[in-house]
This record gives structure tokens, C-alpha cells and sequence, in this order.
């Protein structure tokens, strides 16, 4: 398939009947911007001695077995706090982990550059972020290749653009065209600039924590007690799975802490290769890593707002590769979902696959690991959009592609599909329709039609005859026209000249400093 094949226009988002309605003739008709709340009751396939079970079993690890703790301070701070410390490793007293993680709070706001864009994170509010971190991209046209900044511009244009994407997580692929020692410089500039959503920093260190910090205060023109006042921005730290907390993601997690910034703290556990076989151990191992570090963080800054992540999922046993969406990957999000309202605390999932590109294997998985959020109970979910090959790889088709079923997650959580008022239950409707009649003419329906139903703006519903004749085109193809299509049209969100002018500044000095080390 070449780029001379994929033409825009041939996407169905109303068609016809969105000319007729009115409905803007832009890259896609979408849903406006919106705090999803998950109305449904989550899924809770432990009995609650099996909750007990696996709780006493995280605190045992720490007790018994604990945490290699590669961070000097972190460690004095523990033994000054009571735990026990032979050569870097931590053993953690459980009544001090159940004291410290108490005082985290079950929910938080978070207020970007734009104040409309505030989240809330936690009480039952489901957010959806883009695809982070991978070294790859690849699109129908240029195929796989390593990431580059044009390539991590055009992701952060697709975050910006689509409402049902609430933040900017971490590097949409990662640019490995600006070196290490800056690349942080200008990859946050470039989410300040080009997006207005809350953003995300990586915590590698000192002084890019306190780069970032520094950048989006400025970005809002804030002072600095306006800063730590409430959050801002957000961080995610991931356990070195098994029993392990680097210097780096500790440093920089303590610094957001005492400075009033959210970290999410996901232990990176795959079963059978960085964890037991059993999802009970694999979750039980990933609980006992996120409330080591919580413990901390709520020790050194108490109530600073935390969140448990969870990426327990299995690898292919024949491989060692990650595998995800897949009944095991269920089942621990679910269970980790029990166990962050044991504790009162946020919950981050993600949306994953492990297809090679953005084909049915993709969608499958992905949907799968988007129900999983749903039923778990998740606030926070990553790489909602865009992730393939386990997170190796970044595809604006892929990402497309799961704006559709965000959208279509938003549209069911919406209230009005479940009132039933007299106006809902329709009985007058069904009384003049009568017997063998159909509803298409009634009053009831000609009032409701347009909105009635979810759109779509990438899938086809269309039967077989009428695809074929307009280009029997696939569903990635559409996907590829369509970011192409958005690209055209995109353009940054607002900014004051004076506040960038700052920040351009900030960067331009801190370059000519010479950034951030590039070892630790």
C-alpha cells in the first residue's frame, strides 16, 4: 500500500447525513472534550480473604524479603523512619507501610497550562492518555524506524487534537535525533507549546525533574508557591522488577513529592519472567513494590497525591516476550483494581497490544486491555492510543484507531443511555407504532436521531457492495488518511508571547549549561 492509495475522504463520519446536519467538515467529526465517569460497578474476582491474602502477602515481602533501595537518602530516610537496612536493601515494618499509605489521598486534580483542561483524578473518573515511551515508530508509508523529533511532533499534534485524549504522558516515541543530555529541553517544550493538556515528565534524574517543574511553571505563569500549591503536571515511576528502586526514579519521584506533584508508581511485573507464574504472586510482588515506594513518598511529604499503577500482565512462555490483552493480563487488573480501593488509592492500567501493527490482533488486545480498565476500575490509563509491538513501536494509524474505540467508551459511560424517565421508556412511541410497524417516521425518533447513537468517524458501516466501490479501503488505510488529514489542519493551542518568550529562554540556558547528565 502506498501513500497514493489512502485517500482521506474515503472515511465515513456521517457522510451524507452529517452534511445535513451541520456537523463541521473538519478531519473527523468528533465528541467534544470530556471527563469520562465509569458508571459501572468494577469487577471483583477476589473474595475478600483472597484481597487479605494477597495484602498480608505483599507486606510479608517487605517485611521479610524487602526492597533494594538504590537511592542513599531514600534509605536513611527509611531507617530513620523505623525499617531495618542490610547493605541496600530495605525491610519494611508493616505497620509503618499501612500507617504511610492511609495518608494518601483517593483523589486529586491536576491543572495544566489550561485550566478547562483540569483532570480529577480518582473518584470514578476513567482519563485516557497517548502512547509513551517507545524507541520506534511506523506508519504505512515509512514503515518501522527509529524515533525522531519530527516523528514526536507529530504524536504530540494527534494528543492535542483528539478530545477523548485527557493528558500528554511520556515521550510518544522517543527522538533519537536530539541528544540524551537536552532531549528532555525540547521534547517538553515542544508538549508545552503544542498542547494545552496536562503533561508528564520522566523522572531520570535531578536535573530533569527540576527542569520540568521549572518549565511548566512557567508555562502557566505561576509563581512558585503557586506551583506547589496544587499539582500541575505528573510523573511515572516504574519499579526494576524484581525488588528494586533505582537512584534515579526515586530521586525524582522524591522531588515531585515535596514539591506537591502526583507520581504514579507502576511496578513492571511479567509473569513467569520478572515475576511469579501465579497472577496471585505477580500481583502480590507488584503491590508489595508500589507500596514500598508510596511509603516513602507519604513519609518524606504526607498526602501527597500518589497513584498505583499496575502492568502486570504475562509473557509468552516460548518467546519471553510481553504478551498483552490476554486473559491473565484481565484478570490482574482486576485484581489490582480490588486491591487500590483496599487502599483508597488511585489506579493506572493501561491500554496494550502486542500485535506488530495496527491490524485485528492489534484491536482485539487493545480492546481487551481497555475493558480491563473499565472493569478494574481504572483512573488513569496509559498508552490508551497509538502502542503496538508491546510498546517497542508508535503508529499515528494505530493511535486513530483507538480515538474510535475511546470515543465509543466515552459514549458508554454517557448517562442519558441508561434514564429512564417517561420521555425514555417510549411508551406513547410503541402505543402509535403499534404491531409490525417500524420507527424510523415516529416523533420520537425524528427528535433523537442525530444524537441518538454513537458515529463513528474511522469505522465503515456500510455493507460489503458499497465499500468495494468507493475503494475497498482497509480499516488502516482510513486510519492513515485521517492523520494525515489532522496534520493539515492542527495548530497549537493559545500561548502568551511573553510566556513563551520565558520559556524559550529557560531552555536556551539550560542548553547552553549543558542540559542534564546523561549517566547516574
Amino acid at each position: 500500500m502506498t501513500e497514493t492509495t489512502v485517500d482521506p475522504k474515503r472515511r465515513r463520519s456521517g457522510g451524507t447525513r452529517a452534511k445535513h446536519q451541520g456537523v463541521s467538515q473538519h478531519a473527523i467529526a468528533q465528541m467534544p472534550w470530556r471527563i469520562p465517569q465509569n458508571i459501572d460497578q468494577p469487577t471483583e474476582p477476589l473474595p475478600s480473604e483472597g484481597v487479605l491474602a494477597i495484602h498480608n502477602n505483599a507486606l510479608r515481602i517487605l517485611s521479610e524479603l524487602g526492597l533494594e533501595m538504590l537511592h542513599p537518602e531514600a534509605r536513611q530516610i527509611l531507617v530513620q523512619a523505623g525499617c531495618r537496612q542490610e547493605g541496600e536493601t530495605i525491610f519494611f515494618d508493616p505497620d509503618f507501610v499501612t500507617e504511610m499509605v492511609a495518608r494518601a489521598p483517593q483523589s486529586f486534580t491536576v491543572t495544566p497550562r489550561n485550566p478547562a483542561r483540569q483532570l480529577t483524578i480518582g473518584e470514578g473518573h476513567i482519563l485516557f492518555g497517548n502512547v509513551s515511551s517507545p524507541p520506534n515508530a511506523w506508519d504505512m508509508v515509512r514503515g518501522k524506524r527509529a524515533g525522531d523529533f519530527a516523528t514526536f511532533r507529530e504524536f504530540i499534534k494527534l494528543t492535542q487534537y483528539f478530545n477523548c485524549i485527557h493528558f500528554a504522558g511520556g515521550y510518544p516515541v522517543e527522538p533519537i535525533d536530539i541528544h540524551p543530555s537536552i532531549r528532555h529541553l525540547d521534547c517538553l517544550h515542544e508538549k508545552l507549546i503544542a498542547t494545552d493538556k496536562v503533561v508528564h515528565t520522566y523522572c531520570l534524574g535531578k536535573e530533569r525533574v527540576e527542569d520540568a517543574m521549572e518549565m511548566v511553571r512557567i508555562a502557566a505563569g505561576l509563581s512558585h508557591e503557586e506551583f506547589e500549591a496544587t499539582p500541575r503536571f505528573y510523573t511515572n515511576i516504574n519499579s526494576v522488577s524484581p525488588l528494586k528502586h533505582d537512584y534515579p526514579m526515586l530521586d525524582g519521584a522524591m522531588r515531585m513529592a515535596r514539591r506537591g506533584q502526583p507520581v504514579v508508581v507502576t511496578p513492571f511485573t511479567l509473569a513467569g519472567a520478572m515475576a511469579p507464574v501465579t497472577l496471585a504472586g505477580a500481583v502480590s510482588l507488584s503491590i508489595a513494590e508500589a507500596l514500598g515506594a508510596i511509603a516513602l513518598l507519604q513519609y518524606i511529604a504526607p498526602h501527597a497525591p500518589v497513584v498505583i499503577g499496575t502492568f502486570t500482565s504475562n509473557v509468552d512462555m516460548k518467546s519471553g516476550a510481553p504478551a498483552f490483552g490476554t486473559p491473565e493480563y484481565i484478570r490482574a487488573t482486576q485484581m489490582t483494581g480490588q486491591m487500590a480501593r483496599f487502599y483508597g488509592l488511585p489506579l493506572r492500567s493501561s491500554g496494550v497490544c502486542a500485535a506488530n501493527v495496527p491490524d485485528g490482533q492489534a484491536q482485539a488486545e487493545t480492546l481487551q486491555s481497555l475493558w480491563a480498565a473499565v472493569q478494574s476500575g481504572t483512573n488513569m490509563v496509559y498508552h490508551a492510543a497509538g502502542w503496538l509491538e508491546g510498546g517497542l513501536i508508535a503508529s499515528p494509524e494505530k493511535f486513530v484507531m483507538d480515538c474510535e474505540l475511546l470515543q465509543q467508551f466515552q459514549r458508554y459511560f454517557d448517562p442519558v443511555l441508561t434514564q429512564t424517565n417517561a420521555d425514555d421508556l417510549a411508551f406513547e412511541a410503541v402505543r402509535d407504532v403499534g404491531a409490525g410497524g417500524h420507527y424510523f417516521g415516529t416523533a420520537h425518533t425524528q427528535a433523537r436521531y442525530s444524537t441518538a447513537f454513537y458515529q463513528p468517524f474511522h469505522s465503515d458501516w456500510r455493507n460489503f457492495e458499497a465499500w468495494e466501490k468507493d475503494g475497498a479501503v482497509w480499516s488502516a488505510e482510513r486510519a492513515h488518511g485521517i492523520y494525515k488529514a489532522i496534520l493539515a489542519e492542527a495548530t497549537d493551542p493559545p500561548l502568551d508571547p511573553s510566556i513563551r518568550e520565558e520559556l524559550d529562554a529557560f531552555v536556551a540556558m539550560r542548553k547552553e549549561e549543558g542540559g542534564a547528565p546523561t549517566d547516574f
